[in-house]
């Protein structure tokens, strides 16, 4: 399969009607969309969710978009909501681009060797802070994703977006000293014993509280019934 034929995404044009007509073409597998930019006034647009996902899936950074039929031209993904339960996409932003000029893109950042890295091999917990980091590339040029590999981090670590390796033609745009992951110390179990322990007294003197109240009340109850005999 060539490559423009693994970027193709053919769309229908729609008329934008509100919120009731986009759950009707969610309900019928359709995704509600739009693609703006490129000196052009923004169309609203709606595709097959399953064609979609191929599309996104196969393509690199850059879809060649087929309205109604009709000449492609280059566009990138700008935004793609998903359904906070089910994760289904429910709407879709194309941003019109031209393959000559660098724009900005978001790019997702993965950790890779963090079984191996001797830090955690001691107990240290490893915090990926920053996931995603902005770059700017011709759209062409711009990755799926960036890899760093942690294999080495040892605990007390800390690595900054500055030691990221972009390919040629990419420059980072989120700051150099933006923290990406961390290796911190293990998480000491004695540090909760005391708590336990806390809990532990508060239970027992809860009951023996409750124990020397109902010796009280027995001890009540018995003299009020000599006393009764009494009579």
């Amino acid at each position: 399969m060539s490559t423009s034929q693994a970027t193709a995404l053919a769309v229908q044009s729609r008329n934008p009607a509100g919120s009731r007509a986009a759950r009707r073409l969610r309900r019928s597998g359709r995704v509600p969309g739009v693609v703006y930019g490129g000196g052009q006034e923004p169309r609203a647009f709606d595709v097959d969710a399953r064609e979609l996902r191929l599309a996104l899936a196969h393509a690199g950074a850059v879809l060649d978009l087929a309205i109604d039929e009709g000449s492609t031209s280059p566009v990138v993904l700008k935004e793609l909501v998903r359904h906070p339960v089910t994760g289904e996409t429910t709407h879709i932003d194309l941003l019109r681009v031209r393959l000559d000029r660098p724009i900005h893109a978001t790019v997702v950042v993965e950790l890779v060797g963090s079984d191996e890295a001797p830090g955690v091999r001691e107990g240290g917990v490893l915090e990926q802070v920053t996931r995603e980091i902005e770059i700017e590339a011709l759209p062409t040029d711009i990755p799926d994703s960036l890899e760093y590999d942690v294999s080495e981090l040892q605990i007390n670590d800390t690595v900054t977006v500055e030691a990221l390796q972009v390919p040629s033609g990419v420059s980072v745009v989120t700051d150099a000293d933006a923290v990406l992951a961390t290796l911190s110390p293990p998480r000491l179990q004695t540090e909760e014993e005391p708590e336990i322990e806390s809990e532990t007294e508060l239970v027992a003197e809860g009951e023996a509280a409750e124990g020397e109240e109902a010796a009280g009340e027995e001890a009540s109850a018995e003299g009020g019934d000599q006393g009764a005999s009494g009579e």
